[in-house]
């Protein structure tokens, strides 16, 4: 045989090999997840297995041509035991991983993530997963959401975490994880960390340090943002002649200054060059008039420098003042003379997108008809800052004085709840499917909760959609909490008249039960798409809660949900369920409601039962570094 025709034979056999290579590939992923299925078990594990490809099974989604499995969704499946190796690593293509919710438990295999190159979203969340994280989990340069919150892991934490170099969230939160955070730890994408409720000891990096307290407690950590570590060495004291040279130093140099300006006065007055007339000019120019507002005359703003730059110069005397330590690096004058959008006109102020000269984009809430002294308005606005959750909508810094009153907050450029729902019915809609929503009710009861957990007299008083934010993966805060005990008397309280409960005489003293009942109108517009004035012939005066209790007492329809929702199968139960808990919340007399608390429980409940993936499983937020505020 020739050398080419040896050559010719080659190519040919190397073609015979690799042609039917697709076809293998969805009928080993078949087995795998057969294997997997009768390791683990689980209730709803009903697959058809009667089916050539798994394409079809409950959670399993496919790669276009349906060549390979990419994603594995399983959460609140009811699955338990152990996760057998050779399984899910054999599942080479897959993308996301959701096994949160569950009974699993037991040590992760040390191959499972050996050959998961591809993996992007890894939820284990909430099982009784034991033992060490295993080596193989740090070849995953692919991945940007890991979620292992909830369970039992122990060991350090691996200085190879630097290997996930995409990683926009790390959760390790209720765990067992012990020993000190690696002083390397440096993940540039990251926006979400939380390790709190382990065993972690020493000071918190300070690539870290930054992140909220909140995600750091429970620990034995010390260092920003918590307290000081008490291993730093303590200043020597300065002996008593010391002090007294520095003293004496003090004032020999404060009396060479002021002969220097008195002999520079002299010679100045002596040439003439400062004149009376000048020095009139220049006090004038100290006293320019305020502007008294940033709004054009089209409602945007294209400066909010130019309607505020006075304030510089008269009111100079106060800044800004920040909450935390966020690496912000600007004061009052740099705020105001930053670009500015107006994004609305909210019940207490209106509300800006500012764009510093350095790029960061900030809100600002500009207050009105704020009827309180400056100290008792000091003391409520750093009661508001003092809050802190991952569901709410921080407040950063604020500037407080006569004529003006500013709160700075984190831009979202999501927006709100209210723009989601409502912003867009054209064909370039988004679908808000039920997972979104469900994972939305539960964020927004979570930060309302956390509210009402700070004393009984805390409320937010301003429930609405449009102060529910949410970030690119669809999470969401709450904002404009407190600002109604800010308010005076002028604040029209017929901007929440659709959401306010029937009890409410002073929209400026609402109770945690009134707080409740707000709370459920928002379940109800979410489930059935409706605004609350707007759910009946567009009739005045007409609320929500009474159009959706007369059509569930008449006769129990379908249509009072959603056109969007109704695409979706086998969530009729989970929907209605939802939808009681709303009509629960919105009961006529304030006992007859559950509390916050309660609510969020219920649906926690809820999100664990649904077969279908939901909060944190659905967006990729590795360029989650943007962020917004409410419009109030």
């Amino acid at each position: 045989m020739g050398l080419l025709d040896f050559h010719h034979l080659l190519i040919v056999t190397a073609a015979i090999l690799l042609l039917p290579s697709a076809a293998p590939d969805i009928a080993s992923d078949r087995a795998a997840l057969l294997a997997l299925r009768s390791a683990v078990g689980g209730r709803v594990l009903l697959w058809n297995l009667s089916s050539p490809t798994p394409c079809s099974w409950t959670g399993v989604t496919c790669s276009p041509g349906s060549s390979s499995v990419v994603e594995l969704r399983l959460p609140g499946m009811g699955l338990s035991g152990q996760l057998p190796p050779n399984t899910i690593s054999n599942l080479t293509s897959l993308q996301t991983l959701s096994l949160r919710y569950n009974a699993l438990s037991g040590p992760l295999p040390a191959d499972l993530f050996s050959s998961l190159t591809s993996l992007r979203n890894l939820y284990l969340q909430h099982n009784f997963f034991s033992g060490q994280i295993p080596d193989s989990l740090f070849s995953l340069a692919s991945l940007v959401r890991l979620n292992l919150a909830h369970n039992n892991f122990s060991g350090p934490l691996s200085p190879s975490f630097n290997n996930l170099t995409r990683l926009g969230t790390l959760y390790l939160q209720d765990n067992h994880f012990s020993g000190p955070i690696p002083e390397s730890l440096n993940l540039p994408s990251l926006v979400q960390f939380n390790v709190s409720n382990n065993n972690l000891t020493g000071q918190i990096p300070k690539g870290l340090s930054g992140n909220p307290k909140g995600s750091f407690a429970g620990n034995s950590l010390c260092g920003a943002p918590l307290d000081s570590c008490g291993n730093e060495k303590p200043k020597k004291k300065l002996s008593g002649g010391a002090i007294a040279g520095i003293i004496i130093g003090c004032v020999l140099g404060l009396f060479l200054i002021l002969l220097l300006v008195f002999f520079l006065c002299r010679i100045l007055a002596r040439k003439g060059v400062r004149s009376k007339g000048e020095s009139g000019a220049n006090e004038r120019e100290l006293e320019l008039p305020r502007e008294k507002t940033m709004e054009s005359g089209d409602g945007t703003s294209s400066s909010f420098g130019a309607a505020a730059e006075s304030n510089v110069i008269s009111g100079g005397k106060k800044g800004l003042v920040f909450f935390g330590k966020m690496g912000w690096n600007f004061d009052i004058e740099d705020l105001l003379r930053a670009s500015a959008e107006v994004l609305g006109k909210g019940t207490f102020g209106t509300t800006y997108k500012a764009v510093l000269q350095t790029g960061l984009a900030v809100a600002v809430k500009r207050l009105r008809d704020v009827d309180l002294g400056e100290k008792e308005l000091r003391e409520k606005v750093e009661e508001i800052g003092r809050m802190n959750h991952e569901n709410l909508v921080p407040l950063r810094a604020y500037h407080l004085n006569r004529d003006e009153k500013l709160l700075v907050y984190d831009y979202l450029p999501m927006g709100s709840l209210s723009a989601l729902l409502h912003g867009n019915n054209g064909v370039s809609r988004t679908p808000l499917n039920w997972e979104t929503r469900a994972a939305i009710a539960l964020g927004a009861a979570r930060g309302i909760t956390y509210l009402h957990s700070q004393g009984s007299s805390v409320s937010h008083g301003n429930i609405k959609p449009s102060n529910i934010l949410l970030t690119k993966s669809y999470e969401a805060r709450v904002s404009d909490f407190g600002l109604a005990r800010l308010a005076g008397p002028a604040t029209n309280p017929t901007r929440v008249a659709g959401y306010q409960a029937p009890e409410v005489t002073d929209p400026h003293k609402v109770s945690q039960k009134a707080d409740v009942y707000s709370f459920g109108v928002l379940l109800l517009e979410m489930l059935t798409g409706k605004a609350p004035t707007h759910s009946l012939s567009n009739e005045e005066g007409v609320d929500l809660p009474r159009w959706v209790q007369s059509v569930i007492g008449d006769e129990w329809t379908s249509e009072v949900f959603d056109l969007e929702l109704l695409r979706y199968q086998n969530i009729e139960e989970d929907m209605v369920q939802l939808l009681q808990l709303g009509v629960d919340c919105t009961e006529q007399y304030p006992d007859k409601r559950p509390s916050m608390a309660e609510v969020t429980r219920k649906i926690e409940e809820l999100c664990r039962r649904s077969v279908e993936d939901g909060s944190g499983d659905i967006i990729d937020v590795a360029d989650d570094q943007e962020r917004g505020v409410g419009l109030g």
